[in-house]
């Protein structure tokens, strides 16, 4: 049966769910932040791999395959997102935004189906590399197949193409046909960089939100509820006092943090996550 277009004016957006880190949960908060933030029609789907508990509105379609006999080891990029990249993407056609799981929406979505044309690769910019003029790929859209060049050359050579560019949004910028396209820099804001108050405010004044954002997303280790409860991180103390003392317990740092780091890696509560991150 041959796929058909979305109807006219209808907004895809995406997800991909695997393994157990995210799942259900996580799929089911989008899905409601997405429909309280577009304007209709819209579809969500999800590409996963287990569907229970996932609430009836997503569309929940299989996994993309993705013909790599061993994928990246020890390498930082989400290299499953290529799984994404084909010729074909489940029943979808035209354009679709892909979501991460664990960002966080804070307003209409509907200027991101504005930027550019239909069949342009158009990404958020990537906050930690400014002067590389990377892209972000925990948000960013593309018209499907527009990828699948890159899907090719990934499953050519998986761990060279890890080795060479570290991480999946570095490989996507450098190698999109006709190059990307960015939503403005202040729509996509990263929580530790734009939302987070510097040292020392960070200990008595909770993460902002910046009228600009859109969306806030969340790499590197600190999640929606971490960020609610006041953890700079997973292991991280939910108050300043143990906090203070976790300073001086290798075991309850970031292994990458020195005893100064350490220090300065503190965040207040952020009620305003817990506000938008909910079904």
């Amino acid at each position: 049966m041959s796929e058909a277009l979305p109807a006219a004016g209808t907004k895809q957006v995406i997800c991909i769910n695997w393994g157990t880190k995210f799942g259900p949960p996580y799929i089911n908060r989008l899905y409601a932040m997405v429909a309280r933030n577009i304007t209709p029609p819209f579809t969500f789907t999800c590409f996963t791999d287990k569907r229970d508990g996932i609430r009836p509105e997503v569309l929940c379609e299989d996994l993309p395959p993705l013909d790599v006999a061993k994928m990246p080891e020890k390498s930082p990029g989400i290299w499953n997102k290529a799984r994404l990249w084909g010729e074909t993407l489940g029943s979808l056609r035209g354009p679709v935004l892909f979501l991460d799981l664990d960002l966080v929406i804070v307003a209409s979505l509907d200027p991101f189906f504005e930027v550019g044309r239909p069949d342009d690769v158009v990404m958020a910019r990537n906050q930690t590399t400014p002067f590389e003029k990377l892209g972000q790929t925990s948000l960013f859209r593309f018209p499907v197949g527009k990828l699948a060049p890159l899907q090719e050359k990934f499953k050519a050579a998986p761990q060279v193409i890890a080795d060479e560019y570290r991480f999946e949004q570095r490989f996507v910028t450098k190698n999109v046909p006709d190059g990307p396209k960015f939503f403005p820099r202040e729509w996509v804001l990263h929580f530790r960089q734009d939302c987070r108050r510097s040292w020392p405010l960070n200990y008595f004044l909770a993460p902002r939100l910046p009228h600009s954002a859109k969306v806030v997303i969340f790499p590197r280790g600190l999640r929606p509820e971490q960020a609610i409860s006041g953890k700079y991180h997973e292991r991280g103390a939910d108050n300043l006092v143990g906090h203070l003392m976790a300073s001086f317990n290798k075991s309850k740092r970031q292994k990458r943090d020195t005893f100064f780091a350490h220090l300065r890696h503190f965040i207040r509560p952020t009620r305003w996550v817990a506000d938008h991150w909910r079904e």
